[in-house]
């Protein structure tokens, strides 16, 4: 069987469809660090190619099988919330199809992010829509879990084609479950590594790109678990993640401390945390213990790698293309057994460094513990710069993602309430509040952004969140034990009236939520004015 490989990346389908006996023909692709991998792990000499302007006149003939994984940059939510350029994207899905139009293989499947699958069925479907000319190919359209197919991770994507996925599917019993721990654990064998996925062994010391970066420090730690764990909006995830089965998505991009990291207990230093290693990314992507990565630089490397598509999943693909039956399949670590070391090993490039300095105007944001309440309702302790002086305020948000609301404090509900019980609940915790502001006297407010940016020592903005967490959870217990049921009605209203003043009238957005939890949202009310009016914020500005 005779294919042709469009978007080929590092090849990661070119690997599979080998494995499996296919030619590949041709591969085009236009990054280079990809090209070089290509050609590196496959014996090549790809060029660099504009494939929106390839001539179909010039693909090559008696093709069987046409596959590729077009740019999904503008299709994914995961590029500015999923703000991209569609009407730029579509440009690729159209060469794409073209090709399949022109080439007319027996079998084609393109392979992108979940959200192509709705782009596809809605162009194809509607007369004005620049895909409608393809609707004569009438792909089957559906959304994978690449772990399904026998890749170390949970990885979803849009597979469209005409090769009909139940053929895949029969060769799962044949798979496996394999899993994040399986592989950081095969990896770090010693003597001879054995591939968790393929089955091919070399020894230790001819495995490459195993160099791990530093753990994570206490404020990486913090800011990782607070966005994965503790995240206002989006769903929780495991922290650290788990290692009993597959890994969640390798992504293309990724910090120390951003959410779509994966981060593990590092095995070899108890209580430490770290991100994977570039083998460790690979392996997760179902790529073997011998292919190179050829990028210039950790995040290149990890770039490529997040962008491939598993060879796990195009083997099968095209042993089912090929009408190799289930009972003749013998599991992917006999495919393995053709597999060797390139003849040049890839550079090695040293792993991302914890962040020393900061910009002095470094922004910072964290919702305060106890206080946020998911759907983007929550309180948060933020800083903004008047006069190039930092301020540093706690707020109140609520409402949609399209449709943020907040509440300003000012002072005035510490006023509304100093004639009620609820004042005289807070004239009790009077302590707590005077020991919170000595605490907070051990700094101000530029020192506190000087500690944010690195570049002093001293009480940290985490542990400012923490200080009024804490209170606020001694407010509602006092509030509760004093006041009980008799107040949370109160509370309700009142809590209801605030924001519908911050909603500027209109229906009020998340009126449920702010009434279940009035009582601790009036806790984090009074802390919050209490804190936003503190002299401790003007001390800095005063002596500037």
């Amino acid at each position: 069987m005779r294919a042709i490989d469009l978007y080929s990346g590092i090849g990661g389908w070119s690997l599979g469809l080998r494995l499996a006996g296919v030619e590949v023909v041709a591969s085009y692709e236009w990054w280079q660090p990809a090209i070089d991998t290509h050609n590196g792990n496959h014996g090549g000499t790809l060029a660099p190619v504009d494939i929106r302007k390839l001539a179909l006149a010039d693909l090559p003939l008696d093709i069987d099988l046409v596959v590729g994984s077009p740019p999904c940059t503008e299709f994914s939510y995961a590029n500015r919330g999923g703000s991209g350029d569609i009407v730029e994207g579509l440009k690729d899905l159209v060469k794409f199809l073209e090709v399949v139009d022109h080439l007319k293989p027996r079998w084609w499947a393109l392979e992108n992010v979940p959200r192509v699958a709705d782009v596809l069925e809605r162009g194809l479907r509607d007369p004005k829509h620049v895909l409608y000319r393809f609707r004569h190919l009438a792909p089957h359209i559906e959304v994978v879990d690449f772990s399904e197919f026998g890749a170390p991770q949970a990885r979803r994507r849009c597979i469209a084609g005409n090769i009909p996925l139940d053929l895949i599917r029969a060769f799962q019993p044949k798979l496996g479950k394999p899993t994040l721990g399986g592989v950081v654990s095969a990896l770090a064998s010693k003597g001879v590594v054995t591939d968790p996925v393929w089955g091919v062994a070399i020894s230790a010391n001819q495995l490459t790109e195993m160099e791990a970066e530093a753990p994570l420090n206490g404020e990486e730690l913090r800011m990782n678990r607070e966005a994965k764990a503790y995240h206002p909006v989006y769903n929780n995830m495991a922290f650290p993640d788990p290692m009993d089965e597959p890994a969640r998505t390798v992504t293309a991009t990724c910090t120390r401390v951003s959410r779509e990291s994966i981060v593990i207990a590092d095995p070899r230093v108890a209580g430490s945390f770290r991100r994977l290693t570039i083998r460790e990314r690979g392996c997760l992507q179902g790529f073997p213990i011998t292919y190179q990565f050829y990028g210039r630089s950790f995040a290149e490397k990890a770039k490529m790698i997040g962008n491939a598509i598993p060879p796990t999943f195009t083997h099968l693909l095209a042993l089912a293309a090929q009408g190799v039956p289930p009972n003749a399949f013998k599991g992917l670590d006999h495919a393995g057994r053709r597999l060797g070391l390139p003849a040049n090993p890839a550079p090695v490039t040293l792993p991302d460094r914890e962040g020393r300095t900061y910009p002095e105007k470094r922004s910072f944001r964290a919702a305060v513990p106890g206080l946020r309440f998911k759907s983007g309702m929550r309180f948060e302790l933020s800083n903004a710069f008047e006069d190039q002086l930092p301020g540093w305020r706690m707020r109140f948000f609520f409402g949609s993602s399209k449709d943020v609301r907040e509440v300003v404090f000012d002072g005035a509900i510490w006023d509304e309430f100093k004639d009620t019980p609820v004042g005289a609940t807070l004239g009790t915790l009077s302590g707590a509040f005077r020991a919170a502001a000595a605490e907070l006297g051990r700094t101000d407010a530029e020192r506190l952004q000087r500690v944010w940016t690195h570049r002093a020592e001293g009480l940290a903005p985490f542990e400012v969140v923490d200080l009024l967490g804490d209170l606020a959870e001694k407010v509602h217990a006092r509030l509760l034990a004093d006041c009980g049921a008799l107040i949370e009605a109160d509370a309700e209203r009142y809590v209801v009236v605030v924001a519908e003043e911050a909603a500027g009238g209109g229906k009020l957005p998340n009126k449920g939520k702010l009434e279940r939890y009035a009582l601790r949202i009036l806790s984090g009310f009074l802390v919050a004015d209490w804190f936003n009016g503190l002299s401790w914020h003007d001390e800095a500005r005063a002596a500037a």
